[in-house]
Protein backbone atom coordinates (compact mmCIF):
# COMPACT_ATOMS: atom_id res chain seq x y z
CA UNK A 1 0.00 0.00 0.00
CA UNK A 2 1.24 3.69 -0.73
CA UNK A 3 2.80 5.39 2.36
CA UNK A 4 0.53 8.54 0.90
CA UNK A 5 -2.41 7.71 -0.40
CA UNK A 6 -3.32 9.64 -4.08
CA UNK A 7 -5.66 12.70 -3.22
CA UNK A 8 -7.08 12.77 -6.27
CA UNK A 9 -8.85 9.51 -8.11
CA UNK A 10 -8.91 10.64 -12.37
CA UNK A 11 -10.97 7.80 -13.94
CA UNK A 12 -12.06 6.89 -17.52
CA UNK A 13 -15.86 6.58 -17.57
CA UNK A 14 -16.83 4.20 -20.75
CA UNK A 15 -15.38 0.70 -19.67
CA UNK A 16 -14.71 2.11 -16.05
CA UNK A 17 -18.18 3.28 -15.01
CA UNK A 18 -20.22 2.94 -18.07
CA UNK A 19 -20.90 0.07 -20.59
CA UNK A 20 -22.89 -0.16 -23.29
CA UNK A 21 -24.54 -3.42 -24.93
CA UNK A 22 -23.17 -5.34 -28.33
CA UNK A 23 -24.18 -3.50 -31.34
CA UNK A 24 -24.94 -6.13 -32.91
CA UNK A 25 -28.78 -5.99 -32.33
CA UNK A 26 -28.74 -2.70 -33.85
CA UNK A 27 -26.98 -3.27 -37.31
CA UNK A 28 -28.49 -6.74 -37.68
CA UNK A 29 -32.25 -4.69 -37.52
CA UNK A 30 -31.30 -2.29 -39.93
CA UNK A 31 -29.05 -5.06 -41.79
CA UNK A 32 -25.52 -3.32 -41.79
CA UNK A 33 -22.83 -5.45 -41.54
CA UNK A 34 -21.47 -6.12 -37.81
CA UNK A 35 -18.78 -3.66 -36.48
CA UNK A 36 -19.96 -1.02 -39.66
CA UNK A 37 -20.73 1.55 -37.04
CA UNK A 38 -18.30 1.61 -34.50
CA UNK A 39 -15.92 1.34 -37.41
CA UNK A 40 -18.42 4.93 -39.21
CA UNK A 41 -17.92 6.25 -35.64
CA UNK A 42 -14.51 6.01 -34.74
CA UNK A 43 -12.95 6.52 -37.48
CA UNK A 44 -10.13 9.36 -36.85
CA UNK A 45 -12.13 12.18 -39.40
CA UNK A 46 -15.51 11.29 -37.84
CA UNK A 47 -14.43 11.26 -34.09
CA UNK A 48 -11.85 13.46 -33.25
CA UNK A 49 -13.83 16.66 -34.56
CA UNK A 50 -16.36 15.52 -32.44
CA UNK A 51 -14.09 14.70 -29.43
CA UNK A 52 -12.27 18.29 -28.95
CA UNK A 53 -15.24 20.26 -29.60
CA UNK A 54 -15.17 21.38 -33.39
CA UNK A 55 -18.87 19.91 -33.76
CA UNK A 56 -21.54 18.90 -31.32
CA UNK A 57 -23.19 15.43 -30.80
CA UNK A 58 -25.80 16.10 -33.00
CA UNK A 59 -22.90 16.90 -35.84
CA UNK A 60 -21.21 13.80 -35.03
CA UNK A 61 -24.14 11.76 -35.80
CA UNK A 62 -24.76 13.48 -38.97
CA UNK A 63 -20.93 12.45 -39.99
CA UNK A 64 -21.51 8.95 -38.66
CA UNK A 65 -24.64 8.51 -40.81
CA UNK A 66 -22.99 10.18 -43.79
CA UNK A 67 -19.98 7.59 -43.70
CA UNK A 68 -22.40 4.70 -43.48
CA UNK A 69 -24.16 6.09 -46.51
CA UNK A 70 -20.82 6.37 -48.39
CA UNK A 71 -20.68 2.61 -47.34
CA UNK A 72 -23.52 1.64 -49.59
CA UNK A 73 -26.32 2.00 -46.54
CA UNK A 74 -29.39 3.71 -47.48
CA UNK A 75 -29.40 7.45 -46.10
CA UNK A 76 -32.84 6.75 -44.41
CA UNK A 77 -31.41 3.45 -42.96
CA UNK A 78 -28.27 5.16 -41.87
CA UNK A 79 -29.84 7.85 -39.76
CA UNK A 80 -32.65 5.32 -38.14
CA UNK A 81 -29.39 2.73 -37.36
CA UNK A 82 -27.32 6.27 -35.88
CA UNK A 83 -30.45 6.93 -33.70
CA UNK A 84 -30.28 3.51 -32.26
CA UNK A 85 -27.19 3.29 -31.81
CA UNK A 86 -26.58 6.67 -29.85
CA UNK A 87 -27.95 5.37 -26.19
CA UNK A 88 -26.93 6.43 -22.96
CA UNK A 89 -25.27 3.12 -21.74
CA UNK A 90 -25.63 2.03 -18.16
CA UNK A 91 -23.59 2.12 -15.07
CA UNK A 92 -21.57 -0.37 -13.60
CA UNK A 93 -23.14 -0.66 -10.29
CA UNK A 94 -19.88 -2.70 -8.76
CA UNK A 95 -17.80 0.20 -9.61
CA UNK A 96 -19.77 2.88 -8.62
CA UNK A 97 -19.99 1.56 -5.15
CA UNK A 98 -15.89 1.23 -5.36
CA UNK A 99 -16.17 4.96 -6.11
CA UNK A 100 -18.42 6.27 -3.73
CA UNK A 101 -16.02 4.38 -0.76
CA UNK A 102 -12.85 5.71 -2.21
CA UNK A 103 -14.62 9.01 -2.06
CA UNK A 104 -14.42 9.15 1.58
CA UNK A 105 -10.71 9.64 1.11
CA UNK A 106 -9.85 11.70 -1.79
CA UNK A 107 -11.58 13.66 -4.51
CA UNK A 108 -12.82 12.13 -7.93
CA UNK A 109 -13.11 13.18 -11.28
CA UNK A 110 -13.76 11.97 -14.66
CA UNK A 111 -11.21 12.25 -17.39
CA UNK A 112 -12.94 11.35 -20.65
CA UNK A 113 -12.63 11.64 -24.45
CA UNK A 114 -16.01 12.37 -24.87
CA UNK A 115 -18.73 14.52 -27.04
CA UNK A 116 -21.14 17.59 -25.72
CA UNK A 117 -24.16 15.04 -25.05
CA UNK A 118 -21.49 14.10 -21.76
CA UNK A 119 -23.28 16.44 -19.00
CA UNK A 120 -27.09 15.10 -20.26
CA UNK A 121 -25.61 11.18 -20.44
CA UNK A 122 -24.20 11.79 -16.77
CA UNK A 123 -27.38 13.16 -15.40
CA UNK A 124 -29.52 10.60 -16.87
CA UNK A 125 -27.30 7.59 -15.19
CA UNK A 126 -26.89 9.65 -12.19
CA UNK A 127 -23.02 9.89 -12.47
CA UNK A 128 -23.11 13.53 -12.01
CA UNK A 129 -23.60 12.93 -8.11
CA UNK A 130 -21.34 10.14 -7.91
CA UNK A 131 -17.53 12.52 -8.52
CA UNK A 132 -16.64 15.56 -7.45
CA UNK A 133 -15.28 17.04 -11.13
CA UNK A 134 -16.00 16.26 -14.74
CA UNK A 135 -13.04 16.52 -17.01
CA UNK A 136 -14.30 16.28 -21.12
CA UNK A 137 -11.64 16.31 -23.91
CA UNK A 138 -14.84 18.16 -26.22
CA UNK A 139 -13.81 21.17 -23.93
CA UNK A 140 -10.33 20.27 -23.36
CA UNK A 141 -9.57 20.92 -26.87
CA UNK A 142 -7.81 17.53 -26.82
CA UNK A 143 -8.24 14.08 -26.55
CA UNK A 144 -6.07 10.98 -24.18
CA UNK A 145 -3.91 9.60 -24.58
CA UNK A 146 -2.01 12.77 -26.00
CA UNK A 147 -0.06 14.11 -23.08
CA UNK A 148 -1.53 17.58 -23.17
CA UNK A 149 -5.06 15.50 -22.28
CA UNK A 150 -3.66 14.81 -18.96
CA UNK A 151 -1.67 18.86 -18.51
CA UNK A 152 -4.84 20.51 -19.05
CA UNK A 153 -7.22 18.52 -16.73
CA UNK A 154 -4.86 18.41 -14.02
CA UNK A 155 -4.58 22.27 -14.63
CA UNK A 156 -8.39 22.43 -14.64
CA UNK A 157 -8.59 20.11 -11.54
CA UNK A 158 -5.72 22.43 -9.86
CA UNK A 159 -4.14 19.34 -8.52
CA UNK A 160 -0.56 17.90 -8.88
CA UNK A 161 0.10 14.82 -10.93
CA UNK A 162 2.32 13.08 -8.20
CA UNK A 163 -0.34 13.12 -6.36
CA UNK A 164 -3.01 11.66 -8.87
CA UNK A 165 -4.11 8.41 -9.36
CA UNK A 166 -5.58 7.90 -12.67
CA UNK A 167 -7.13 4.97 -13.97
CA UNK A 168 -8.37 3.60 -17.24
CA UNK A 169 -9.60 0.39 -19.22
CA UNK A 170 -6.98 0.98 -22.35
CA UNK A 171 -3.47 0.68 -21.42
CA UNK A 172 -2.40 3.35 -24.18
CA UNK A 173 -3.67 6.11 -21.85
CA UNK A 174 -2.60 4.61 -18.49
CA UNK A 175 1.11 4.52 -20.10
CA UNK A 176 0.36 8.22 -21.52
CA UNK A 177 -0.45 9.00 -18.46
CA UNK A 178 2.40 7.63 -16.64
CA UNK A 179 4.68 9.85 -18.67
CA UNK A 180 3.32 12.48 -17.20
CA UNK A 181 3.85 11.64 -13.91
CA UNK A 182 0.68 10.66 -12.52
CA UNK A 183 0.00 7.17 -10.58
CA UNK A 184 -1.72 4.84 -12.86
CA UNK A 185 -3.31 1.78 -12.74
CA UNK A 186 -5.05 -0.36 -16.19
CA UNK A 187 -8.31 -1.78 -15.05
CA UNK A 188 -9.91 -3.43 -18.03
CA UNK A 189 -12.95 -4.84 -15.07
CA UNK A 190 -13.88 -4.25 -11.66
CA UNK A 191 -12.02 -6.44 -10.07
CA UNK A 192 -8.79 -4.70 -11.49
CA UNK A 193 -10.14 -1.18 -10.17
CA UNK A 194 -10.52 -2.51 -7.04
CA UNK A 195 -7.36 -4.21 -6.39
CA UNK A 196 -5.89 -0.49 -7.94
CA UNK A 197 -7.80 1.28 -5.13
CA UNK A 198 -6.64 -1.01 -2.68
CA UNK A 199 -3.00 -1.01 -3.44
CA UNK A 200 -2.94 3.26 -3.26
CA UNK A 201 -4.74 3.29 0.02
CA UNK A 202 -8.15 4.46 -1.27
CA UNK A 203 -9.85 1.35 -0.09
CA UNK A 204 -9.25 -0.95 2.60
CA UNK A 205 -8.35 -5.37 1.32
CA UNK A 206 -11.64 -6.09 3.05
CA UNK A 207 -13.54 -3.30 1.78
CA UNK A 208 -16.42 -3.91 -1.38
CA UNK A 209 -19.52 -3.65 -2.02
CA UNK A 210 -21.08 -4.58 1.00
CA UNK A 211 -18.05 -5.25 3.10
CA UNK A 212 -18.70 -1.83 4.74
CA UNK A 213 -17.42 1.67 3.74
CA UNK A 214 -14.22 3.35 4.18
CA UNK A 215 -13.17 5.93 7.06
CA UNK A 216 -12.79 9.69 6.34
CA UNK A 217 -9.59 10.04 5.39
CA UNK A 218 -7.28 12.22 8.47
CA UNK A 219 -6.99 16.29 8.37
CA UNK A 220 -4.38 18.00 7.84
CA UNK A 221 -1.56 19.92 9.96
CA UNK A 222 0.03 23.71 8.15
CA UNK A 223 3.02 23.73 10.29
CA UNK A 224 4.05 27.27 10.20
CA UNK A 225 7.57 28.78 11.78
CA UNK A 226 5.54 32.14 12.70
CA UNK A 227 2.11 32.25 15.26
CA UNK A 228 0.72 35.74 13.82
CA UNK A 229 1.27 34.24 10.47
CA UNK A 230 -0.77 30.97 11.69
CA UNK A 231 -3.84 32.82 13.37
CA UNK A 232 -3.67 34.61 9.85
CA UNK A 233 -4.13 31.81 7.80
CA UNK A 234 -6.51 30.33 9.90
CA UNK A 235 -8.83 33.14 10.02
CA UNK A 236 -8.57 33.10 6.06
CA UNK A 237 -8.97 29.43 5.64
CA UNK A 238 -11.70 29.51 8.25
CA UNK A 239 -13.57 32.89 6.37
CA UNK A 240 -13.57 30.33 2.79
CA UNK A 241 -15.35 27.57 4.69
CA UNK A 242 -12.40 25.19 5.61
CA UNK A 243 -12.41 24.28 8.94
CA UNK A 244 -11.89 23.53 12.31
CA UNK A 245 -9.11 26.02 11.33
CA UNK A 246 -7.71 25.86 14.91
CA UNK A 247 -4.37 26.71 15.60
CA UNK A 248 -2.22 25.07 18.14
CA UNK A 249 1.57 25.27 19.28
CA UNK A 250 3.63 22.46 19.09
CA UNK A 251 7.56 22.20 20.66
CA UNK A 252 9.90 19.83 18.94
CA UNK A 253 10.36 16.51 20.88
CA UNK A 254 13.65 17.07 23.13
CA UNK A 255 13.68 20.70 23.12
CA UNK A 256 13.48 23.58 25.54
CA UNK A 257 14.36 26.39 23.42
CA UNK A 258 11.16 28.37 22.38
CA UNK A 259 12.50 29.15 19.37
CA UNK A 260 12.08 25.44 18.26
CA UNK A 261 8.05 26.08 18.36
CA UNK A 262 5.90 25.52 15.60
CA UNK A 263 2.73 26.45 15.35
CA UNK A 264 0.21 24.49 13.73
CA UNK A 265 -3.09 24.80 12.21
CA UNK A 266 -5.46 21.67 11.87
CA UNK A 267 -7.73 21.69 9.34
CA UNK A 268 -9.76 18.65 9.01
CA UNK A 269 -13.27 19.54 6.08
CA UNK A 270 -12.73 21.41 3.11
CA UNK A 271 -15.21 23.98 2.23
CA UNK A 272 -17.06 21.04 -0.14
CA UNK A 273 -17.26 18.96 2.73
CA UNK A 274 -14.59 16.85 1.49
CA UNK A 275 -11.89 15.96 4.17
CA UNK A 276 -8.99 18.52 3.99
CA UNK A 277 -6.32 16.22 2.64
CA UNK A 278 -8.97 15.83 -0.74
CA UNK A 279 -6.89 19.55 -1.23
CA UNK A 280 -4.14 19.06 0.06
CA UNK A 281 -2.15 20.62 -3.04
CA UNK A 282 -4.23 23.88 -2.13
CA UNK A 283 -2.94 23.93 1.82
CA UNK A 284 0.75 23.15 0.59
CA UNK A 285 0.68 26.49 -1.24
CA UNK A 286 -0.85 28.43 1.74
CA UNK A 287 1.76 26.57 3.61
CA UNK A 288 4.76 27.33 1.52
CA UNK A 289 4.06 30.79 1.17
CA UNK A 290 4.56 31.53 4.61
CA UNK A 291 7.73 29.33 4.80
CA UNK A 292 5.97 26.18 6.16
CA UNK A 293 4.98 23.03 5.06
CA UNK A 294 1.61 20.27 5.60
CA UNK A 295 1.31 16.98 7.07
CA UNK A 296 -1.24 14.45 7.56
CA UNK A 297 -2.73 14.76 10.96
CA UNK A 298 -2.45 11.72 13.35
Amino acid sequence: MADHHPTLLLLDLDGVLRRFDPDDAVEDAHGLPRGSLASAAFHPEVARPALVGEVDDLGWQEAIARRLVDGGAAPEVARSAVRAWRRTGSVVPEAVELVRMARRRCRVALLTNATTALGADLRALGLDREVDAVVSSHRLGVVKPEPEAFRRALRVLQHSPTRTLFCDDAAENTDAAAGVGLMTAHVPDTAALRAALVAHGLLDATGGPGNGSAPVASGVLVVLPDRDEAEELAEELSADGWSPCTVHRDMLAGEDDAEDVDWVVLVETAPDGLPASCWRDALDRAAEQRDGFTTEAD
